[in-house]
């Protein structure tokens, strides 16, 4: 199963799908009533900073079925880069509204959290009559990956017929211990929740609505847990960078080269051949936003050579931010296949584009010139 119709954009290296918290509930949904297994990763300022320099961790966010913008800046910065994701879906948020669906049960499993902190989740949520019911818990402590692996770890969960495996191990850890599990867990539904747990056992209080919805939220937190004032410090700081050396000079360049590029996108294609050994995908002129369906059925047939993809990007003139995360999905296919994405003929603007946008890490997988 490929997810080619997804409504998704690149922001900072990363591919963010275009929802609102109605669209993604009917996703978890999915994943629950039709048996379409979901990932969702729903990262913050936090996610995108750390997905620059760690590949494992990029690695989990492009594998994920549903990507959320859990952070209000992530949300500021789709704004002046004109992507239309209007709202911020926090990962708690949605974990709310689940347990207000009063005739859709969803059965939770916690995994993770401090000592205690899940039983007492658990009780919580069970004392109450919602639409989330707690069927399992397991705080492993603080082993290896490999020690939280274990098959009767695993066991226990598929056992427990949860709909939702929410994990709290931190952020670095939750993600690599579900790429690690994903294909042996048999939960329809896997998300790293981090702070879900805390709220739910009433160890820790969320933000104020008001404090929400004009992006302080993460002051209350420095409140509630002081230990985090260093990394909602330096994740201010790499925000400032990202803003004046990505962001802006990116605006810039679009500002002058727009009717420029809505000329080229009249005459832009999209090709996909074969030279034998890799299949071969060219791309001429500007693709710009939206992407058509003609160019998604491409980019699926792409995916299915069960080959490498050549991407020659010699004639082309500028890739747009949809355009970028389908390049972000076809990436995702090939991995699960061992296969790569290769980059030949890139040209001086296309290396400027792929700077601004945080996807150098793609000229990394071959490129030539």
């Amino acid at each position: 199963m490929d997810d080619f119709d997804r409504d998704v954009y690149c922001i900072g290296g990363l591919p963010f799908d275009a929802v609102d918290l109605p669209k993604t509930m009917s996703r978890l949904r999915d994943a629950k009533y039709k048996k379409s297994p979901c990932f969702l990763t729903t990262p913050n300022l936090n996610f995108l900073a750390l997905s620059q320099f760690d590949v494992d961790f990029r690695s989990s966010v492009l594998h994920s079925d549903i990507v959320i913008a859990d952070g209000a800046p992530i949300v500021w910065i789709a704004k002046l880069l004109g992507i239309p994701i209007q709202e911020r879906v926090a990962g708690s948020t949605l974990f709310e509204a689940l347990g207000k669906e009063w005739r859709r049960k969803m059965k939770v499993y916690f995994f993770g959290g401090p000592g205690g902190v899940a039983a007492e989740a658990s009780a919580h949520i069970n004392e109450k009559s919602t639409g989330l019911t707690c069927v399992g818990y397991h705080s492993p402590g603080f082993g290896t990956i490999e020690e939280m692996s274990e098959k009767s770890v695993i066991e226990n969960i598929n056992l427990s017929d949860a709909d939702f495996l929410v994990v709290a191990l931190g952020a670095k850890k939750g993600q690599a211990w579900i790429m690690n599990n994903l294909q042996k867990i048999k939960v329809p539904l896997v998300s790293h929740l981090g702070a879900v747990i805390n709220f739910e056992a009433k160890r820790l209080k969320r933000a104020p609505i008001r404090l929400q919805k004009i992006g302080l939220e993460w002051a209350w937190r420095i409140k509630e847990e002081p230990h985090l004032w260093r990394r909602y410090w330096n994740d201010g700081w790499f925000l400032l960078r990202f803003l004046i050396t990505k962001v802006l000079p990116f605006i810039v360049w679009n500002c002058f080269n727009i009717q420029r590029l809505k000329r080229l996108s009249q005459k832009s294609t999209v090709v996909l051949d074969d030279n034998g050994v890799d299949a071969r995908l060219v791309i001429t002129g500007a693709v710009l936003d939206p992407v058509s369906p003609e160019t998604r059925s491409i980019l699926r047939d792409a995916s299915l050579q069960n080959k490498s993809v050549q991407l020659n990007l010699a004639e082309a003139e500028y890739l747009s931010y949809g355009m970028l995360g389908l390049l972000l999905l076809l990436k995702k296919q090939l991995d699960k296949q061992g296969r790569q994405l290769k980059v030949i003929g890139l040209q001086p603007t296309m290396r400027k584009l792929l700077s601004w946008n945080c996807l150098t890490y793609l000229v990394g997988q071959g490129v030539k010139n």
